[in-house]
């Protein structure tokens, strides 16, 4: 698994909250929110899409684990926000970035080692931000996502 570090900005995002435990729904999410986009003409080549668990699944009871599908918005669309879809916004930050292949298997393998990778490393998580798992449209079409980490 590639890791770096990386500088991601602050990004102005539409998302759908689902809260439940975090799984094959996540996924449903996703797809909802795809075709919500598509319908506005917001996907292209530069698209990303972030998936951000909100909560610990260790810490919180599942059926109120909180997981944002969002999609990275290129400029200010407020006329947009209605329904299901929210607005909100990533704190800019450092992040320890993994490469991952873009396969269910492969990101939960990721997560059981990301872990052990940053303390090898000796990189702090900061928990004032959520990990975020990007899936930039460019990565997706050569089979890959990324799991990026907020570190101090």
């Amino acid at each position: 698994m590639k890791m770096n570090i990386e500088t991601i900005p602050a990004y102005d995002l539409a998302y759908i909250r689902r809260t439940g435990p975090y799984g094959a729904e996540n996924i449903q999410t996703m797809d909802t929110l795809k075709t919500w986009a598509a319908t506005h003409h917001l996907l292209d080549q530069n698209s990303i899409i972030l998936g951000i668990a909100q909560d610990n699944p260790l810490v919180t009871n599942p059926e109120d684990c909180r997981y944002d599908t969002c999609l990275v918005l290129q400029s200010p669309q407020p006329h947009l926000f209605a329904g299901e879809i929210n607005h909100g916004s990533t704190f800019e930050g450092q992040y320890a970035v993994f490469e991952v292949a873009h396969t269910a298997e492969a990101v939960q393998l990721a997560w059981t080692e990301l872990f052990p990778t940053l303390a090898i490393n000796n990189l702090q998580i900061d928990t004032t931000k959520p990990i975020l798992e990007r899936y930039a449209t460019k990565l997706i079409e050569q089979h890959l996502c990324e799991i990026c980490v907020p570190i101090l």
